[in-house]
Order: structure tokens, then sequence, then C-alpha cells
């Protein structure tokens, strides 16, 4: 748990720093209310992660074919963090007025809800990896009765959000961007799944969306 809560503490506030040096420093960042309430549900969100279980565990078996994703998504995550700030600043592709800023404060909490909720569901079975854990079972209720990769919704709408708080077209860019490593990622879960549980995961599959309820 410690270690779990110094690796979140750290990441969370280099990431915010990335942003206030994009938006060039403290005070210039914190002038904005909009920015003042994305930090405070960043931090809500990260205070809420360290009970939320989860792990990198390879399990019992994990297709390492698909451990590539990692690295656009943590490249993009990185771009994420700095490039909206910074394009905001410099009035550059950016969709104008407070309005847009608290939508974004809005979905970056709903994203980051939803990201979150799979990973109190799971426990320790959700891993950074694609793996089957030990004890693995196969969840069909609450929210995975209706979509089979909440937390990866969670993460598009959390970082649409993001992008959204800073008015930054640059920002919806890079969200876009997450989708393809997502979807890699969504197929090589799936495939891993459907081995594992047959039959079983053939039914649910039928009855259910990947991301977007009736349409995908």
């Amino acid at each position: 748990m410690i270690v779990r809560f110094i690796l979140i503490v750290v990441s969370t506030a280099a990431y915010l720093g990335l942003a206030v040096l994009g938006w060039g420093g403290f005070a210039a960042f914190f002038s904005h209310p909009p920015l003042v309430a994305l930090t405070l549900v960043l931090f809500a969100l990260a205070g809420v992660s360290v009970f939320a279980g989860g792990n990198l565990s390879p399990g019992q078996r994990e297709d390492r074919s698909n451990r590539w994703v990692l690295v656009p998504l943590g490249l993009i995550g990185l771009l994420n963090g700095y490039l909206p700030a910074y394009a905001d600043r410099m009035e550059f592709w950016v969709i104008d007025g407070d309005t847009i800023r608290w939508l974004g404060v809005l979905l970056f909490a709903v994203g980051g809800a939803l990201r979150l909720w799979p990973v109190f569901v799971l426990g320790d079975r959700f891993s950074g990896l694609v793996a089957i854990q030990p004890a693995h079972t196969l969840v069909t209720g609450g929210i995975y009765s209706v979509i089979r990769h909440p937390s990866y919704l969670g993460l598009l709408v959390n970082s649409f959000g993001w992008a959204l708080a800073f008015r930054s077209g640059v920002g919806v860019l890079l969200t876009a961007l997450l989708i393809p490593p997502i979807v890699a990622r969504i197929r090589s879960e799936e495939a891993l799944l459907r081995s594992q549980f047959g039959d079983a995961y053939d039914a649910y599959r039928a009855r259910t969306s990947r991301l977007i309820p009736g349409l995908w």
C-alpha cells in the first residue's frame, strides 16, 4: 500500500507539473477557477485509486505480444500532460469560453470515475498487462452487463475532458490517437479471454458492446 501510495502521488504530481509548466507557472495556471477544479478532481481521483486494487502481474498466462501498446499509451499520456496546457496559453487551436473548460472538468471527473470503477470491481484480477490472473473469473454483472471494457471508455472520456478543460484541439487530437492502441489492446484481451472461457465468453460478447452501448 505504501509503495502504491508513493507511486500514485509522484505520478499525479508529475502529470500536474507538466500542465503547470505548459501554462507558464503556478500563478498563471491557478488563476483559472476551472483549472483549480480540475486539479482538485485530479487529486481526488488519485486518492481514490490508492484503494482501488489492480496490479501489473503477468499472472498465470499473459499475451506478451501486446506489451507494445504501453509505449504509445505512455507517450501520448506524457504529451497530453503538457501540450494542451501549452496550446491553451499560446491560444493555439483553442475552443473559446469557460463553459468548455467546465464541461471538460465534468467529463474528466466522469471519465476518471468510470476508469476506476472496474478496478474496484475486479480487484487483483485487474492488471495493467493482458493476462489471466489466479482464480480469474468472468465478470458479467453491473456495468459489465452493458459494456465489456468500461475502463477504456473511462480513459477516453477522461482524456477528452482534460483536453476540453484547456480548450485544446491538440488535446482532442491526442485523445483520438489513443484509440488505435486501445483497440489493439481490446482485441488482445478478448482473444485471451475467449481462449480461457470459450463459449461462455462468446455468449457474453454477443449480448454486450465493446465500448459504446448499442453502437460498438
